[in-house]
């Protein structure tokens, strides 16, 4: 690290050697003091400093005030902070003068004065606070994360306003140089898993960090799995509730997703507006979606394993139906459920790309048509349409996208062993999947949390699990929270 010189020619020399050819990089020579002998320079990215000269702007007030001052008390000004600019931090090296520059703000380079002065602005252009796409909800906040991780933090800081929330900052990326921000509970949070996830976000030395998805990939310790081992969201409410579980949130600049650490099944499941709901909706709600996500996994592929090898089981008449149905479909009935899945795909992937005003009309008539047309030229059968019709349907119904990625591509195992081994198969694929999610862990927390909770905990379940409890009832936190911290409701003791 280069340590300021007092000297501006020196530090001067410094800046311009390292911003060549950088059109967007302005140095702006002044002289300060009632005489003008007190050279200074300020140094900014011009896009993300504007009006810098105006009478109505900090900065400009502060540089009137400093030609009006006797040269020999410019300096003690300065070192003093006497003019009480809030965001005036003194820098002693020239690394975190440069860095501070990129990060959008103004520096000042005064000769003779031994720190080099930070001056926040308006920064770069951030998109303004909106509601998420992603996880709409009928009740709560419609605040959603945006591209600036200082301001994800203040929406965080907006619903948990105590001191006991850290936040800690860390520089990633070696030319991207990606502020990272963890935060957490002091209180809540495990330190040993607060200690695993900054030994895994040092563990890699990477050119640049342009989205929180680069920093799930590298810190995730069973990468090969394809079930997510953090939880993804873009609502500040559901971070801040994750925070008050004793969970740690991951965020990174110009990304709007926050990251949720540890995380189990279960979490993937639930939405905000389950706690905001009456305990028997919300209940109710979590059923329909884990219903859901058995159907968007495993239909297809039970459907495939009953027609082929299991008819025995089916009611006759509903056998002579899926019979005729199937009269001069020349394909056989894994074939026609591998077409019409990946149809299906083809179509989510198209009204994802597709423009916002086009997307959901891609969807419904592209699904419609291919439907159609497919079972009119005897392709499928139209039994197969409504099986992958419902398979995909369901999918849509579990509440996050990469916990549904995940079912999406192994649902094609389901397909191809029910396909060819029946029932049989089924059970086998089952097998594998349980004793892979049995072994997974999210920094050191059993993933099937639901099933390992009572012994994790003590005894004392949170009764947030498939079914919620009514909300006086749910007196402890998750396994998440320290040991001596799992009580977050109690009753007031009465007044004497």
């Amino acid at each position: 690290m280069t340590m300021v010189s007092l000297k501006l020619q020196e530090n001067e020399t410094w800046f311009r050697e390292r911003c060549r050819e950088c059109a967007d990089i302005k140095f702006s020579p002044m002289y300060l003091g009632m005489d003008g002998s007190v050279p200074c320079l300020a140094i900014y990215i011009e896009t993300a400093v504007s009006n810098l000269m105006l009478e109505e702007s900090m900065l400009g007030r502060m540089l009137i005030q400093l030609r009006e001052m006797p040269p020999q008390e410019v300096r003690v000004c300065l070192r003093r902070n006497e003019m009480g600019i809030s965001d005036a931090s003194p820098l002693d090296t020239l690394e975190d003068a440069m860095r501070a520059m990129l990060a959008g703000n103004l520096i000042l380079l005064v000769d003779g004065f031994e720190k080099i002065l930070k001056i926040g602005s308006k920064g770069y252009p951030n998109r303004s606070v909106s509601e998420t796409e992603s996880e709409k909800v009928l009740r709560g906040s419609k605040e959603g994360f945006g591209e600036s991780v200082k301001q994800n933090i203040e929406l965080i800081r907006k619903r948990i306003r105590s001191s006991g929330l850290k936040v800690e900052e860390m520089y990633l990326g070696e030319r991207s140089d990606t502020v990272t921000m963890l935060l957490y509970m002091d209180e809540l949070a495990h330190s040993d898993v607060l200690e695993q996830l900054k030994s895994a976000l040092n563990k890699y030395t990477i050119d640049g960090v342009l989205d929180s998805g680069v920093l799930e990939q590298l810190t995730e310790h069973h990468w090969m799995s394809p079930f997510p081992q953090f939880q993804t969201t873009e609502r500040p409410d559901l971070a801040a509730m994750g925070l008050l579980e004793g969970r740690i949130v991951l965020l990174s600049d110009n990304s709007p997703v926050a990251l949720l650490l540890p995380a189990a099944l279960q979490d993937f499941m639930h939405v905000s507006e389950d706690r905001y709901n009456r305990f028997e909706i919300a209940s109710f709600q979590r059923l329909i979606r884990y219903a859901a996500m058995v159907l968007s996994l495993m239909l297809s592929g039970v459907y495939l394993a009953v027609i082929g090898f299991h008819t025995s089981i089916l009611p006759t008449n509903l056998l002579l139906s899926f019979a005729e149905a199937r009269r001069g479909v020349p394909f056989p009935s894994i074939l026609e459920v591998l077409f019409m899945e990946l149809a299906f795909e083809m179509i989510r992937e198209a009204g994802i790309r597709m423009p916002g005003s086009l997307s959901g009309t891609i969807g419904i008539v592209g699904g419609l048509i291919i439907g159609d047309a497919a079972v009119s030229a005897n392709l499928v059968s139209p039994m197969a349409v409504v099986i992958v019709a419902i398979s995909a349907l369901s999918s849509f119904a579990v509440p996050n996208e990469e916990l549904t990625a995940a079912f999406r591509l192994l649902k094609y195992g389901f397909i191809l062993l029910g396909g060819t081994l029946g029932m049989f198969g089924i059970v086998i694929s089952c097998y594998l999947l349980m004793g892979h999610l049995s072994g997974l862990t999210s920094f050191g927390m059993p993933y099937l949390l639901p099933a390992s909770e009572k012994d994790a905990a003590g005894g004392k379940r949170s009764g947030d699990g498939i079914l919620r409890a009514p909300l006086r009832e749910m007196k402890y936190r998750p396994v998440y929270a320290q040991q001596n911290q799992r009580v977050r409701l109690r009753k007031k003791e009465a007044d004497k």
